[in-house]
């Protein structure tokens, strides 16, 4: 195989819903732009830092998805817990607090598809920080 043509890693189900969200995203800001834009405007407002942090802000966020049983805003939130800072015992604490309101479900939405991004979310961030070590040192 030539360097152009490297086998790619099959992608994760965690990374999959990550683009199928940013692509029916994109897809429907196309079709309805007028809606979309209003809506991303609101959402980018909520989620400016304000007398709550970006990090409170991205745990409420989480927990809202999960009971809500939305995994697409799970695994992006979860995301966005890491980006922002949090710790995975503090995600493991929002989830906590969020199955003691919802119950089995949440519950169950928090020890598989939650733990799964975070895994490998916090995967990805150790590789890339390897990476990032090795190419600083060349």
């Amino acid at each position: 195989m030539s360097g152009n043509q490297q086998q790619q890693e099959p992608q994760s189900p965690v990374a999959l819903a990550l683009q199928e969200y940013k692509e029916g995203i994109q897809k429907f800001s196309k079709k309805m732009p007028h809606i979309a834009k209003k809506y991303n405007a609101f959402t980018e407002a909520c989620f400016e830092k304000g007398k709550l942090t970006l990090r409170e802000k991205q745990l409420i966020a989480l927990a809202v998805s999960v009971i809500a049983q939305d995994e697409y805003c799970m695994i992006y939130h979860t995301k966005g817990c890491l980006d922002e800072g949090c710790k995975e015992e503090e995600v493991l604490e929002a989830i906590a607090v969020t199955a003691a309101f919802g119950g089995g479900a949440a519950m169950s939405q928090a020890v598989t598809l939650v733990l799964e991004a975070l895994s490998e979310f916090e995967k990805n961030s150790d590789s890339n920080s390897n990476s990032d070590d090795s190419n600083q040192s060349s």
